[in-house]
Formats: structure tokens, sequence, C-alpha cells
């Protein structure tokens, strides 16, 4: 949702071939969500290969077999601020 309006009010497209999970405070640090595994297939399953996910969830990409993650490029952030630098550049 944040990205969305941040879109809407730069007037610019987020990159392409990125999804991103993930809750956000009120403070703007980006909280763990649960269902990885389930979200990073269908993510591939979409043809999606960057995944912006909270750092908090790097051990659960890590418990899950190679040959699930093999192909994505996953951008761990701590922030709002981590995620918008990376989907608009």
């Amino acid at each position: 949702m944040v990205c969305s309006m941040v879109s809407a009010l730069r007037g610019e497209g987020l990159r392409k071939g990125v999804a991103m999970t993930g809750e956000m405070t009120l403070r703007g640090r980006v909280l763990p969500v649960g269902g990885i595994k389930e979200k990073i297939l269908a993510a591939k399953r979409a043809g999606v290969h960057t995944i912006v996910i909270s750092e908090d969830n790097r051990k659960d990409i890590e418990d899950i077999k190679e040959i699930y993650v093999k192909g994505l490029e996953f951008i761990y952030v701590k922030t709002i601020d981590d995620v918008i630098s990376f989907v608009f550049e």
C-alpha cells in the first residue's frame, strides 16, 4: 500500500519484476510475516525474480530448500525507507 501511494505521489512506477511482502509499523519499521514459502512459490510462478522482504524473515528463507529459492534474489529491508530506495531506483 505504501509503495502504491508513493508511486501515485511521485507519478512514477515501481521497478519491474519485484514482489514484496511485510507489514509496516506507524514509525516505518518493516515487520516479518508468515507463509513465506507459499508466497515465494506464488511469486516464482508469476515470473518474479526479486522479492523484497523483512530482514526478520531472513531465517525463514534460509530454512527453505534451495530448489524453491533458486533463481530468486532477496532484498532484505528494515524500514520503509529501505523499500522505497530499492523499488524506485
